[in-house]
């Protein structure tokens, strides 16, 4: 199985070792994702449900350049720093994925790169 490294200058570029998304068996495996304006670098002020927005345009710029979409993405997991932002966030996130939406997961997590209130990361059909 060949493994192609993804990225895009349209998204916020790897903190660290990793690729901002692999291709691999039909597949697309995107790292998560930050509430970062790709041309700051920085997490962008705002609510929830705006940090939510940030991350699936981040989010789909990287698909992009993977050749795939949002209406391909299968399966998505959201790791928020506080449960009590999830209906804002599930606002937001319908705005993206409503119609035939993924299997997801939310869960919430003590800690996230950079302080982040949210991350999002995905797996997408290529």
């Amino acid at each position: 199985m060949q493994r192609t490294v993804i990225s895009s200058q349209d998204a916020p570029a790897a903190i660290g070792p990793y690729s901002q998304a692999i291709r691999a068996g039909g597949l697309v495996f995107l790292s998560g994702q930050l509430p970062v304006d790709p041309a700051s670098g920085q997490i962008i002020d705002g609510d929830i449900g705006a940090m939510t927005r940030q991350i699936f345009a981040n989010i789909s710029a990287v698909l992009a350049a993977a050749g795939s979409s949002l209406a391909s993405v299968v399966k998505v997991t959201v790791f928020l720093a506080d449960m009590g932002d999830f209906a804002a966030m599930n606002a937001a996130y319908a705005e993206f994925l409503s119609a035939d939406p993924p299997a997801r997961s939310t869960v919430q997590v003590a800690r996230l790169p950079k302080d982040a209130r949210i991350e999002i990361e995905v797996v997408a059909l290529a």
